[in-house]
């Protein structure tokens, strides 16, 4: 069974598809009940098993709500992938942003992570086994110039996976991330014009942005079975921006 927060739309929504079209139960979450519903009608028409529960991931209590859901009706959570978050403030130097502005990117990114984490991790911990992937970004990895809140809030879950993959390493459970660039989400290439498409392009050495499958698949792989010895871990999806 594998929970993914964030899975209405965009890298969450192609992440559900990738695990259910590989064998895995899926429990879409979402805010938008019609989105989740509509990414559970397309991954039952392809013949996989998936099911939608709501929840506010910024909400300790829902969060607690959505695990108490899905262990009651489908299990325990093999896997949590905690990708919900984003950032919807427009970019601007620190010294003229607004207090609501960076605690809606901290609360939509690192206090989700943190929630999803503190609540999904005890099972696993029980039962000595379990995979999570968190949702970091390139935005905590290399200095550029964007959303400063945002970045410093997936610095924050890019560092948290790594304390808390070291914490509970020797249980069996595994944490890792996922650190996408640019990534051609329907929002993204909505919000993008031909010319900053193409200067997005030529930001990454192979020449193209990233497709929400290049991050489910990476997703994929971090929680199956295949990358077994690794924990704290994160994946840089970026199209060789680690090598700028």
């Amino acid at each position: 069974m594998a929970v993914v927060t964030g899975g209405s739309r965009g890298i969450g929504a192609e992440t559900c598809r990738a695990f259910a079209a590989n064998g895995a139960r899926v429990v879409v979450s979402g805010r938008d009940g019609a989105a989740i519903d509509a990414v559970v009608a397309d991954i039952r028409a392809d013949g996989g098993t998936a099911v939608g529960v709501a929840a506010d991931v910024t909400s300790l209590e829902s969060v607690r709500a959505l695990r108490a859901g899905v262990e009651r009706e489908y299990g325990p959570a093999d896997v949590l992938l905690a990708f919900a978050g984003g950032s919807t403030a427009p970019p601007a130097p620190l010294v003229d942003m607004t207090e609501a502005d960076f605690r809606s990117a901290v609360d939509g990114n690192l206090l989700s992570t943190f929630f999803c984490l503190k609540v999904f991790l005890p099972p696993m911990l029980d039962r000595g086994s379990g995979s999570v992937v968190t949702m970091a970004s390139a935005a905590a990895r290399y200095v550029s110039r964007g959303p400063i809140a945002y970045a410093a809030a997936k610095a924050g879950v890019l560092t948290m996976t790594r304390q808390v993959a070291r914490d509970v390493a020797a249980s069996g459970v595994r944490v890792n991330a996922v650190a996408p660039a640019s990534i051609g989400t329907d929002r993204v290439l909505g919000a993008m014009s031909p010319e900053i498409l193409a200067q997005a392009e030529r930001a990454h050495p192979v020449g193209r942005i990233g497709t929400p499958a290049d991050v489910a698949n990476a997703a994929l792989y971090l929680a199956s079975d295949a990358s077994a010895f690794l924990t704290g871990v994160t994946l840089d999806v970026a199209g060789g921006m680690v090598m700028r």
